[in-house]
């Protein structure tokens, strides 16, 4: 094994925890594999902050707190950062303006992956945040279909109760599960953009049988791409 470590990641944490968890242990799989130590300082972030912040659309205020904390990771090495949430990146442009070190962004990453798999008409899961802005116009390439209203807040509720509980239940799983199906055959969508990095709590490789890029996944790719080179 090549004992040397890769570059220095700054994982913003806490947005929620059980995503934090899950990157930590799948950042480790894929040093392993890469035959190289992990080199990682993580943060933990105020959640109620950034959805505060989110919720009332101050992107430039929510891109200064984020900013402050990259600037801390920075400080203790950290050469490239990541945020495993997806409604912080509703301040991305401003955020990649002040980060002292490079962002992989989240979005882009799936953004790239849709685009691989031909995916040109979806619906997203994740905060209400991101389905409602639409990925906060960064898949340009996607036709975008908002679920109903009354369907954004089963969706939205959902997935903030898993991001604050740091865990998922079968009948959160199976409620998700059917929802996409009957948005797909109703809407005659190419896919769900898993949108939100909670979401791995309940899906996975295995059980996930519907068409669908996992966000989290492709950003991990992604940010092992960025860091081992």
């Amino acid at each position: 094994m090549n004992d040397r470590p890769a570059r220095c990641l700054g994982l913003v944490g806490g947005l929620g925890v059980g995503a934090t968890v899950h990157y930590y242990q799948e950042l480790v799989k894929a040093h392993a594999g890469g035959g190289c130590v992990p080199n990682l300082v993580i943060v933990h972030a105020d959640m109620q902050r950034v959805l505060k912040h989110a919720a009332a659309g101050e992107t430039l205020g929510l891109a200064g707190y984020l900013a402050q904390l990259i600037e801390r990771m920075a400080c203790a090495g950290a050469q490239v950062a990541a945020i495993p949430a997806v409604t912080p990146h509703i301040c991305a442009s401003e955020l990649e303006k002040l980060s002292p070190i490079p962002i992989v962004n989240l979005i882009d990453a799936i953004g790239h992956e849709a685009l691989a798999r031909n995916f040109r008409r979806v619906s997203i899961f994740g905060t209400r945040f991101a389905i409602e802005k639409r990925m906060f116009g960064r898949m340009p390439q996607a036709e975008i279909v908002l679920p109903s209203p009354e369907e954004i807040s089963v969706i939205h509720e959902t997935y903030l109760e898993m991001a604050n509980a740091g865990r998922g239940t079968r009948e959160q799983y199976e409620q998700l599960r059917s929802l996409a199906f009957q948005l797909i055959e109703r809407d005659r969508l190419d896919g769900i953009i898993l949108a939100g990095t909670d979401l791995s709590l309940i899906f996975n490789e295995s059980n996930t049988d519907f068409p669908h890029v996992d966000g989290a996944r492709v950003h991990l790719d992604a940010i092992m791409r960025e860091l081992l080179g």
